[in-house]
C-alpha cells in the first residue's frame, strides 16, 4: 500500500535492504530525530522517515548514511516537502 507523504517538511526514504545492510536501527533514528510512531513507516521494501521537523538532525543523518557507505539516490532520498497542501503524494517501492 502506498505511503502518504506530507507537504511542508522533508521526508527521508531509505531502501529497506540498504537500511539493514548499514546496520541501522529504528530506535536510534526515532531518538535522534524525536520522531513519533507515525513518522517512521515501513511498506514493503521502502522505509519512510518523516515528516522531519529537525533540519539539523536530518542533515547530520544524511551525512552519517553516506559515511556508512549508503549512496544518495540509489539507497536513500530526501523529498523536500516543498509542494502545495492541495497536492497529495503517495510513495511505494518499485524494484526493477
Amino acid at each position: 500500500m502506498p505511503l502518504d507523504v506530507a507537504a511542508g517538511r522533508p521526508t527521508l526514504f531509505i531502501r529497506r535492504a540498504a537500511f539493514e545492510r548499514a546496520g541501522l536501527v529504528r530506535h536510534a533514528i526515532d531518538e535522534r530525530l524525536n520522531l513519533t510512531a507515525d513518522e517512521f513507516r515501513v511498506e514493503g521494501e521502502l522505509i519512510a522517515i518523516g515528516p522531519v521537523h529537525d533540519d539539523d538532525g536530518l542533515g547530520a543523518l544524511l551525512a552519517d548514511l553516506e559515511s556508512l557507505g549508503l549512496v544518495y539516490f540509489d539507497d536513500f532520498f530526501e523529498l523536500s516537502g516543498n509542494w502545495p497542501d492541495w497536492l497529495r503524494l503517495l510513495a511505494t517501492s518499485h524494484m526493477p
